[in-house]
């Protein structure tokens, strides 16, 4: 028989938690039980990968700690990843003891929670064990204290040994009729090459370089590139172009969805509007696409747009007053 332990705290030297897991792990290898403890917070870059580790168990124990508010974002991360990535066929065969301890207020919610995860992921739940610790040395000394936690360890090998089945519970219907794994199709051996792409920065990364360039490929191809003479708000802007004399100015627009900032050169009867950088630049704005849009349709106006705030500008306030005399919509 093989049980792992997967210990989602920080590890601190005064974790009650793992005191109880020690006791535990002594228990089960008195009864030639081999067990494999996964600290989460060591393996927290390939957090992902560990579903893969049940392949070998007969059953788990989820141990966690309360400090402040629940089970913790180690464990948490862990069960999420058994959701996405955990083989369900042989989750559905693996038993699971839940222990939380607890240094404040939770450990009876805590221990219900992994629970209630481990039932909708459709495993077996065992008793589970969970306790408040005021003081770690107090609890320590406590023999009362240290039998229960024996007699509960003792509780999951007759449970694992003997295959004791569990009534029927609401979380199983919810599971079967409400919760569903979105479906990709996955072979268990393509689920735990995903996982292993998944927890690799550098693959995520790369991934995510590669799905912006594409982006940008089809983008070019739809002619929605945010450069040349078909890109928005050019046209508009040149054939709206109100010239004053003896008036010279450079805009930066920088447009929200767009790579490159929106530039216009204005300078007596000529404008040049194009997408680039121009580091010399009067005035900087930034908006978004759908208040550029409305000052383009005539819905608002520049100096309306600043003024309730959904226009940011820095530069020469003057210089940005004059946008609605040379831009007339």
């Amino acid at each position: 028989m093989k049980i792992n332990i997967y210990y989602g705290g920080r590890g601190l030297l005064d974790d009650p938690t793992l005191y109880v897991l020690g006791k535990i792990e002594d228990v089960l290898k008195e009864l030639r039980v081999t067990v494999e403890r996964y600290n989460i917070y060591e393996h927290k870059n390939e957090i992902a990968t560990l579903p893969q580790t049940f392949k070998e168990a007969d059953g788990i124990i989820l141990a966690t700690t309360v400090e402040w508010l629940g089970i913790g974002g180690y464990m948490q991360q862990f069960l999420d990843a058994c959701w996405l990535y955990g083989d369900k066929e042989k989750i559905s065969k693996i038993y699971m003891q839940p222990v939380v301890m607890s240094t404040t207020y939770g450990e009876r919610e805590g221990e219900m929670t992994l629970s209630n995860a481990w039932e909708m992921l459709g495993g077996l739940p065992c008793s589970g064990l969970c306790g408040y610790v005021e003081d770690l040395l107090t609890f320590q000394m406590n023999r009362d204290y240290t039998l229960i936690i024996e007699k509960k360890a003792e509780n999951l090998y007759r449970t694992i040994s003997q295959k004791i089945k569990n009534l029927p519970t609401s979380n199983q219907a919810v599971r079967q009729s409400v919760l569903r794994t979105q479906e990709l199709n996955l072979t268990p051996q393509e689920s735990e090459q995903l996982s292993k792409y998944v927890s690799d920065d550098t693959y995520v990364k790369q991934q995510k370089e590669d799905i912006e360039e594409l982006a940008s490929m089809f983008k070019d191809m739809l002619g929605q590139s945010d450069s040349g003479p078909e890109a928005p708000y050019i046209k508009e802007l040149q054939n709206h172009y109100m010239p004053v004399d003896d008036f010279e100015a450079r805009y930066s627009f920088l447009i929200d969805g767009m790579k490159k900032p929106l530039q216009v050169a204005a300078k007596g009867s000529f404008v040049n509007v194009y997408y680039g950088e121009d580091e010399d630049t009067d005035v900087e704005a930034k908006l978004g696409a759908d208040v550029m849009q409305s000052i383009i349709d005539g819905r608002m106006t520049f100096q309306r747009a600043f003024m309730t705030g959904e226009m940011t500008a820095k530069g020469n306030f003057k210089t940005l007053r004059m946008l609605d005399r040379i831009f007339v919509f």
